[in-house]
């Protein structure tokens, strides 16, 4: 099992940048895929990004991509989002997540572990 915690939300400006960090606990951090989800009020949660386990294949949404980068660092059980070119609709609570398996996945249902996420305001 693994636990999740989020941080580095915050206000940001519209093209601005900002870095997530997700601290996992517990064991074989580096066995697990993870991943970024976002959720808007009122609207479903949403894919951003997956890592595999040693961090050299990663998937992007359309919606994000050439503006996200996700990492990991197996040594320090952390993994990041990097976003630059924010905008307003980038405005949301972001969540990582965790799944055991070897295959990314770019549905919500496929992760097992969550964090409480970190709240992202883009002002225009």
């Amino acid at each position: 099992q693994v636990q999740l915690v989020e941080s580095g939300g915050g206000l940001v400006q519209a093209g601005g940048s900002l870095r997530l960090s997700c601290a996992a606990s517990g064991r074989s951090f580096s066995s697990y895929i993870m991943a970024w989800f976002r959720q808007a009020p009122g609207k479903e949660r949403e894919f951003v990004s997956t890592i595999n386990t040693s961090g050299d294949s990663t998937y992007y949404a359309d919606s994000v991509k050439g503006r996200a980068t996700i990492s990991r660092d197996n040594a320090k059980n952390m993994v990041y989002l990097h976003m630059s070119s924010l905008k307003p609709e980038d405005t949301a609570n972001y969540y990582c997540a965790a799944k055991v398996g070897a295959t990314l996945a770019s549905t919500a249902r496929s992760y097992a572990y969550w964090g409480q996420g970190t709240q992202v305001t883009v002002s225009s």
